[in-house]
């Protein structure tokens, strides 16, 4: 069973592995090697290639995933000429962080480049290139400065999503040594950071079973009314929808019931997949982690507010907040099968006060 020390290892593993959207084979690696350790696990692969890791044995409930997205904002290489490549951006990143970037290439031969020209409309612009040249298909990052994270954070390339993928790999670890959490699954989507593709596949091909009920796993950007530190967030909704009431409200109660430590949020900044899911017919809710440095987007506040440098860095999390998400995901996952009150607390108070009416 994950113990903290054990998945806070996985956190770190898996948040330093080089992805992209379309280009998530190191992460995908991991994950089957991670699977086929354990013998009491199913996974399969559906053919846009996202993962579904499920238990063996009888269910008592229809399944609860929990799904994470194994992609992050990235350089892929496109072309090779000289001492200079060309890029696709594959992400939501404010132009500002392109401006002379210095970029590290995490796959292949490694080397550097610095970002000669960005056309953001197009997603596409140039490196020059320092020592051994990229292949096409290579993935960059950002060159981020050497910083040490401060007591309780942490700190890596891609919180988001892997730092989720962590979170349910190790609430699934959890619930294998308890019989009535056997019907816990993760689903593990490609390519959310160029607009949710791989969980769109998912739902149009119906490659989970329908009575699913999905627990959508973000890193999402820090505010003022969401900070990091105060716990995990159960999101009631995004920039496009908000998501499946009675399993919002349903976690919502038994978490408040058990004590786990948690946020209770809009987080309106973006959109999940969630709302891809819930769009085609899935129940579907949303859990979250605060994140600084959303995107590697540095200073990203003052940046918006146009009195600020645009410097690339590592994001953050707290590392509470990780553990609690684990929690979370595991009380969730039991939750759903509950009953709510809510109406027949609303029957009782028009019970008591409708005579105000007549």
């Amino acid at each position: 069973m994950a113990t903290k020390v054990t998945a806070e290892r996985w956190l770190a593993q898996l948040t330093n592995l080089p992805t992209a959207s379309g280009l998530e084979r190191e992460v995908v690696g991991w994950v089957r090697s991670w699977a086929a350790r354990r013998a009491d696990l199913r996974l399969t692969t559906d053919s846009g290639g996202n993962l579904l890791i499920t238990q063996r044995g009888r269910k008592q409930h229809p399944p609860v995933l929990a799904v994470a997205h194994m992609d992050h904002p990235a350089f892929v290489v496109t072309e090779v000429t000289g001492r200079e490549a060309r890029f696709e951006f594959r992400g939501g990143v404010r132009s500002e962080y392109f401006e002379g970037a210095r970029v590290v290439f995490t796959t292949g031969e490694g080397g550097s480049g610095q970002v000669l020209s960005y056309l953001p409309g197009s997603r596409h612009g140039v490196f020059r290139l320092s020592g051994p040249a990229p292949r096409p298909g290579d993935v960059g990052i950002w060159r981020f400065a050497a910083r040490k994270a401060r007591a309780g954070r942490f700190l890596a390339p891609a919180c988001d999503d892997l730092a989720g993928c962590a979170a349910a790999l190790a609430a699934l670890d959890r619930a294998r040594s308890r019989p009535n959490l056997r019907h816990f699954g993760v689903l593990l989507t490609r390519a959310e950071e160029m607009g949710f593709v791989g969980a769109l596949h998912v739902a149009k091909t119906q490659s989970i079973p329908s009575r699913s009920r999905l627990l959508s796993i973000e890193a999402s950007r820090t505010s003022r009314d969401a900070p990091i530190g105060q716990g995990p967030v159960i999101r009631v909704g995004d920039a496009a929808t908000v998501f499946d009431q009675a399993l919002t409200n349903l976690i919502s109660r038994e978490s408040a019931r058990r004590g786990i430590r948690h946020q209770r949020k809009l987080m309106a900044g973006g959109s999940c997949e969630a709302t891809a899911f819930g769009t085609y017919g899935y129940k579907a809710t949303g859990l979250c982690l605060a994140v600084g440095n959303y995107h590697n987007m540095g200073n990203l506040d003052d940046v918006e507010a146009g009195r600020g440098e645009a410097v690339p860095m590592m994001e953050e999390i707290a590392l509470d907040d990780f553990h609690d998400l684990v929690d979370l995901l595991l009380v969730a996952a039991m939750a759903v099968d509950g009953q709510s009150d809510l109406r027949d607390r609303l029957d009782a108070i028009y019970a008591e006060t409708s005579h105000l009416l007549t």
